[in-house]
């Protein structure tokens, strides 16, 4: 080891406290991507209020569309974002579940049972999305829209597992 400049890092330690910091900083994210979806699970951001400002935004980079076009585009982009925002959830819970149990048991959960949980969180949130809008006037529950955020979610989830086994070799 003479004349290496190198220094190693410690491992981190497990089992051991800490502060709310540590708490807030692994479930913020979370907390603000439940308040994003909260919030565009509202009579304002149903179809019948987005299908105009994002057609007009559609038409000025592809053109005039017709009825079934615009439709099918809409739909898309509406299921694209299900399928996005709830894998960006997944991906916050993945993440305080890592961060809370790395941080509070001497035995960390297998990587495995994180993904579990995250998986189990985005359900949730998704069901009770969809539940909550089947009281809007102009929304509607659909167990469809609960496949297509779970979906996202395992893409997501998929996406980590793979990322992790490559760069931590796990």
């Amino acid at each position: 080891m003479s004349g290496s400049s190198m220094v190693e890092a410690a491992p981190p330690v497990r089992g051991s406290k800490r502060g709310w910091r540590h708490f807030a900083s692994a479930w913020i994210p979370v907390a603000l991507c439940i308040l994003v979806i909260a919030q565009e699970s509202t009579i304002y951001f149903g179809a019948d209020h987005t299908s105009g400002p994002l057609r007009h935004f559609c038409e000025f980079f592809l053109g005039p569309l017709t009825q079934p076009q615009w439709w099918r585009l809409h739909m898309g982009i509406r299921k694209g974002g299900h399928f996005l925002g709830y894998g960006i959830l997944s991906i916050a819970w993945f993440r305080a579940f890592r961060m809370t149990f790395d941080a509070a048991t001497p035995r960390p959960l297998s990587r495995i049972s994180i993904h579990a949980f995250a998986m189990m969180g985005t359900l949730f949130v998704a069901a009770c999305d969809e539940l909550h809008q089947t009281f809007l006037p102009n929304r509607s529950g659909s167990v469809r829209d609960v496949l297509v955020d779970c979906s996202g979610a395992l893409v997501m989830q998929a996406l980590i597992w793979l990322w992790m086994r490559k760069r931590f070799d796990v």
